[in-house]
């Protein structure tokens, strides 16, 4: 469309990645199709941010693989990129949070290369004589936006008792956005109608409709590992020799924090581990 301003989008994908599959790669891909088509966005970054320990999900491996599986999986890519933040904090942080943190770094970075072009800008326009006659460098409005990235799983999970806060909730959909990738068995636009506060702000959730279902589960890759099945082809090759190489997934580490409360029901329930 002539003349409409296209906002630039930066993509958050928060998770176990436990271990990361080619589907939560492919995710990405659809999403950034999906938001350039609108002719509204165009998308200049993808982040991966594996959950730290702290989150006690059962079978969770430990952090630093997870991310060194992240990063070899992205090594291709000329913009989805890891991110450790969240993964190297000493306790679980709640899903807002992080996004708040990579929305004030999104927005860090915009203003130092703000600073560098506006520096740029006024050498030009001293050398050029001209003060006041372009304004066009001062429009701030339409500035970089961060939009969570998720499976249609996720937006399910809202609905669950005590696993999310409601305001946690409105805050994600409502100031910053949500881009739903569809999965077999899910019904992300159920969902929405379901809920009073995704139907509140469902104009900010981009529901993506992926027409070659791609069913690739890390709980029945971890499976398949554990049992000695091939799992190429589900994973980057790179992903899988480094799984090979550190022995990892073993029905040993699938019991891990088998007998420990996840860690927003117990921050939001007062549960204990037994």
């Amino acid at each position: 469309m002539e003349g409409q301003s296209v906002t630039k989008v930066v993509l958050l994908s928060c998770g176990s990645f436990n271990p990361i599959t080619n589907m939560h790669l492919r995710m990405f891909e659809l999403a950034r199709d999906h938001l350039e088509d609108t002719g509204q966005y165009k998308v200049v970054k993808g982040i991966i941010s594996p959950v730290g320990d702290g989150y006690k999900k059962k079978g969770l491996i430990d952090a630093y693989h997870r991310q060194e599986m992240a990063k070899l999986a992205t090594e291709n890519s000329d913009w989805i990129t890891v991110d450790t933040w969240e993964s190297l904090q000493p306790v679980w942080v709640e899903t807002v949070k992080v996004v708040r943190h990579h929305y004030n770094e999104m927005l860090a970075a915009e203003q130092k290369n703000d600073d560098v072009d506006t520096v740029k800008y006024a050498k030009k326009r001293r050398i050029e004589g001209n003060y006041f006659e372009d304004s066009s460098h001062d429009k701030r409005r339409g500035g970089p936006q961060l939009m969570l990235l998720c499976g249609a799983d996720i937006l399910e999970s809202f609905g669950i008792p005590n696993l999310w806060k409601q305001d946690d909730i409105a805050e994600i959909v409502g100031r910053y956005g949500l881009v739903c990738i569809t999965r077999s068995g899910n019904d992300p636009h159920k969902c929405i109608h379901q809920s009073e506060i995704l139907w509140k702000y469902r104009k900010n959730i981009q529901v993506v409709q992926e027409w070659v279902t791609n069913e690739i589960s890390a709980t029945h890759v971890r499976r398949a590992l554990r049992r000695g099945r091939s799992v190429r082809y589900l994973l980057p090759d790179a992903v899988v020799h480094y799984i090979q190489e550190h022995d990892l997934y073993s029905a040993e580490s699938e019991q891990k924090n088998a007998d420990v409360v996840l860690a927003p029901l117990q921050k939001y329930t007062g549960a204990s581990s037994s």
